[in-house]
């Protein structure tokens, strides 16, 4: 039985790399997505651009809007002379952000009295609208406290120092990249695996295994274990870029990483072999591979938390395997997480796991035979 399984393992390996283009999936697609996650996609808000109406025109108006330029998040790169000006860049898409410091700014700060700043910000985006408006609220009211120590009848104020655990710097690279391990282990295994029973029935050769020695489960077992392996390899070649050129930090075990890994792949496997079932032809095979792997993605928590779908949607996400992977590396990624607190997702992954190779193990068989 171990010499046959090894011998389909070899059959799967040979057909597999003497395809240029298979080679290209296997080795740069992983790199290239990691690129594209690790630069393109981002939610970190820099150098918003952004237009200033400076109506005081004192000392302090000028101050204020150096801090602005000087934080890092905001470019100013139009000073106007009219509100006008200002909707128009705003409503033309030019800026994401618009400033207006009132007549009698330096004044009624000297006086200690309540002043208004207003601060417009393109709502389009609604994300990197708010975050705009927080970082600018944040700069006016800490330009605020410090002008307020040099005024006697001051009210009383408030010291609140918030700190960032796990990610000080707030990067949302740390966040996504992680990520970006589990969705490229699925999307390689689903397409190789979900492919893999399909090619053979296409071009024929199906027939000529089944009139071998082999068992439906050995044929299973020897067309999953390549691209077992190149799962594994991926996750390392992926991991190794992640860490040497992203800097992101791995505090946990590498040793829970390859279980975690190593369960979430059998499920992967899993969802392939059923997808190879229910295909006729490589094209279905593609189009079912994606039908399930957007969904699968946009109910793991990686784009959208959880908590903020539909109770419903809520209970669906439960039986995707990407949820709970996600959890598991970016807590030894990041918190440096052990078993100790990753058990819960280690055991639903690992009962969904087996429930997915059951059910596609039975139908395969039944094909099969």
């Amino acid at each position: 039985m171990t010499e046959r399984i090894r011998q389909v393992v070899r059959k799967e390996f040979i057909e597999l790399f003497r395809d240029k283009r298979m080679k290209g999936i296997v080795l740069l697609l992983p790199i290239i997505q990691l690129f594209v996650f690790g630069y393109a996609v981002t939610t970190d808000v820099n150098h918003v651009l952004t237009a200033i109406y400076d109506r005081d025109a004192s000392p302090d108006s000028r101050e204020l809007a150096r801090r602005f330029e000087g934080s890092g998040y905001f470019n100013i790169i139009y000073r106007v002379s009219s509100g006008k000006e200002l909707q128009e860049l705003v409503d033309r898409g030019k800026v994401l952000c618009a400033i207006e410091i009132r007549e009698g700014f330096a004044k009624d700060l000297a006086r200690g009295f309540p002043t208004a700043i207003q601060v417009i910000v393109d709502g389009t985006d609604s994300n990197t609208a708010s975050v705009a408006g927080s970082y600018a609220s944040r700069i006016i009211l800490q330009y605020g406290r410090e002008k307020g120590k040099h005024i006697e009848a001051t009210p009383v104020k408030l010291d609140v120092r918030a700190r960032a655990w796990y990610n000080p710097d707030l990067r949302s690279r740390n966040y996504n990249v992680p990520g970006v391990i589990a969705i490229l282990i699925m999307l390689i295994c689903l397409l190789l695996t979900s492919m893999a029973i399909v090619r053979e029935r296409e071009i024929g050769t199906i027939e000529q295994l089944m009139v071998t020695p082999l068992r439906p489960f050995e044929l299973m077992i020897g067309k999953t274990v390549p691209f077992a392996l190149i799962g594994f390899f991926d996750m390392l070649l992926v991991t190794t870029v992640g860490t040497t050129w992203f800097n992101i930090p791995i505090k946990g075990s590498l040793p829970l990483l390859f279980l975690g890994t190593a369960i979430y792949l059998i499920s992967v496997l899993g969802i392939g072999l059923f997808i190879s079932t229910i295909s006729r032809t490589q094209q279905q095979a593609l189009m079912a591979t994606f039908l399930f792997f957007a969904p699968a993605i946009l109910l793991s928590g990686f784009m959208f938390p959880i908590e903020n779908m539909p109770v419903p949607v809520q209970y669906i996400t439960h039986l995707n395997p990407l949820r709970y992977i996600l959890v598991i590396i970016r807590g030894i990624f990041l918190k440096g997480n052990g078993m100790d607190v990753l058990w819960p997702e280690i055991t639903a992954l690992s009962l969904l796991s087996l429930l997915l190779v059951g059910v596609s193990s039975l139908r395969f068989k039944k094909k099969i035979g």
